[in-house]
């Protein structure tokens, strides 16, 4: 194994895994695996990355440290010459979170400085310029980030959000000098780290930019960043020789189907508007849930009758509502609350025999998978932009999956990737 990654939820697992597995068009990328929590059992042999996909993005810095760096020490065992900490594209980390404390202590177990942030992801119009991170045309914290119910982002300035949260001082590398190449960013990069800076804030507004970044990283030990940072990790092994490009895998799962939704985003919920236009939508009541009153039987028979209209399961809603419900009933209650039920649920609906699933949200996301006890997956193609179709055989059931970020998707993203994981 070649590169590590330590993510710090399920989507973006899922997300930099089939960005590691896709590579450069040109030259294909790393065979990678996907692991649920840090493995008990050695790596195979025939991996070039492995992606441990952790639930620790709202756990206090203290437990998240804990969690990456066991995470980091199965990955150093397992080979790995590179460690990528991986977060989401739109930094969500609020003063007290953890994603500053977490990088920092992974720089210190690998010795290092001058390691890359850097959440800019292009194709989804992520990106970082002086500084400041920018969702489509807008600021983060204008961008509806601010009013996530778990980590709400009121500022966008990442230099700014990263000294809240570390220890140390940070360093910034502007658009400008990115511009000028690798060469000047390692240079930049080593600069800052004799001067005893760790974590470096690092501009990209494209893909190319990203590249270069990528290039100048490619005898670093440790990196952060969001996804798209890793796309050209893969290059600077297979340039030198030491591993050949794959292509993702492709693949297809039979059996009936079934969406589930928690995000409270506004993509997600975008989606969900366009889906019930047509396909068959059902809304939970998030109270009823807390009291542990929803007709279980109910949600089965919901997806049995409508398998030809993509059946989607939901309890996001309006942010104004989620935060009303979070101030009555604490904001713990109301999370643990949804995510133990779309845990039992998922189990249900596979005993049921739902043999495909789409989900939205992190949270729900991680929630379905622990639910499910799945171990690690196989990464298959993309289904959309950040989002592969991933398989788990458990016993004698094969099961498909697409585990979305709240705010990756176009507007038919749900209805189009249940049909896809079929084709």
């Amino acid at each position: 194994m070649l590169i590590g990654v330590i993510a710090d939820d399920f989507t973006g697992a899922s997300d930099i895994g089939v960005t590691l597995t896709t590579g450069l068009p040109e030259e294909g990328g790393l065979r990678t695996a996907l692991y649920i929590g840090v493995p008990e059992q050695a790596a195979d042999p025939q991996i070039g990355a492995g992606v441990i996909a952790l639930k620790s993005r709202s756990l206090p810095a203290s437990e998240a440290i804990a969690l990456s760096l066991q995470a980091c020490d199965w990955l150093l065992a397992s080979g790995c010459r590179q460690i990528v900490f991986k977060y989401c594209s739109t930094f969500d980390s609020t003063p007290q979170g953890n994603i500053g404390p977490v990088a920092e202590a992974l720089a210190r177990k690998l010795g290092t400085g001058g390691v890359v942030v850097c959440p800019s992801f292009p194709a989804m119009k992520r990106t970082l310029y002086q500084g400041h991170l920018f969702v489509n045309d807008q600021l983060l914290n204008e961008s509806g980030m601010e009013n996530h119910p778990l980590t709400p982002m009121t500022d966008a300035d990442i230099r700014r959000v990263l000294a809240r949260q570390s220890q140390h001082p940070q360093g910034y590398i502007s658009w400008q000098q990115v511009q000028q190449g690798s060469d000047e960013i390692s240079r930049q990069l080593k600069r800052l780290a004799e001067q005893q800076i760790g974590l470096v804030v690092v501009d990209a507004i494209t893909d190319q930019d990203l590249l270069q970044i990528a290039g100048a990283c490619a005898d670093a030990p440790l990196l952060t960043g969001a996804s798209a940072i890793a796309r050209g990790l893969p290059h600077n092994f297979i340039r030198r020789g030491e591993t050949a490009g794959e292509i993702a895998p492709q693949f297809s799962v039979s059996g009936k189907g079934v969406i589930l939704a928690g995000s409270c985003s506004r993509t997600t919920l975008r989606q969900i508007d366009y889906h019930r236009q047509q396909y068959a939508v059902l809304p939970l009541d998030v109270e009823q849930i807390i009291r542990g009153d929803t007709d279980t039987a109910e949600l089965l028979k919901f997806v049995d009758d409508n398998q030809q209209k993509y059946p989607l399961i939901y309890t996001s809603g309006d942010p104004a509502q989620v935060t009303a419900l979070q101030q009555y009933y604490g904001r713990e209650k109301v999370s643990q609350a949804i995510e133990q039920f779309f845990a039992a649920l998922a189990v249900q609906l596979v005993g049921a025999g739902v043999r495909r699933l789409v989900v939205g949200g992190g949270e729900t996301s991680g929630s379905v998978v622990s639910g499910l006890g799945i171990e690690s997956l196989v990464i298959g193609a993309e289904l959309s932009t950040g989002v592969p179709a991933l398989r788990v055989k458990q016993g004698q059931i094969t099961l498909g999956l697409a585990l979305k970020s709240g705010n990756f998707g176009d507007e038919a993203f749900f209805s189009r990737a249940l049909a896809r994981l079929t084709a």
